[in-house]
């Protein structure tokens, strides 16, 4: 009985895991907002997975995108979203879009349903008050057709 502390410890120590960053799973009802010849704005859903066995609370995403390996803008979404776990989640979001960046190189990838998408950044997850910013990045083929 004098060490009945340590099976306490021993379950808060395995029971507060580090939290996992959010996986983008997919991009859906991508639409443009407002065209520009030097910004667009797109609206779209984004689509992702809480892999984490807990609930956690979603704080901010800040990251760059890359299209064909050539930016295109910087997307920050500052909110507080409670999201289950294990579940996935949509995120109705909305980019400025550089234009000349855009363009400059991948005119033929606008008229293409399929191109690189690259996104680099960080995530920032709470959890019974604690927060901790966790490094994500995603790069695979995306398919859609903004022409519908």
């Amino acid at each position: 009985m004098k060490n009945w502390w340590i099976f306490p410890c021993f379950f808060l120590f395995f029971a507060c895991s580090k939290p996992q960053a959010v996986e983008y799973r997919d991009l859906k009802n991508v639409r443009i907002d407002s065209a520009g010849f030097t910004t667009s704005v797109v609206k779209m859903d984004l689509v992702y997975f809480n892999p984490n066995n807990f609930s956690v609370d979603l704080k901010n995403i800040n990251c760059d995108v890359y299209i064909n390996q050539n930016y295109v803008g910087h997307y920050m979404l500052d909110t507080n979203m409670h999201i289950a776990k294990r579940s996935e989640f949509y995120i109705p979001s909305r980019m400025s879009v550089d234009m000349k960046n855009l363009l400059k190189n991948t005119l033929v990838s606008l008229f293409s349903q399929d191109f690189l998408l690259d996104v680099k950044g960080t995530v920032k997850l709470g959890k019974s008050g604690f927060n901790l910013t966790v490094p994500f990045q995603y790069s695979g083929r995306q398919s859609i057709s903004i022409f519908k």
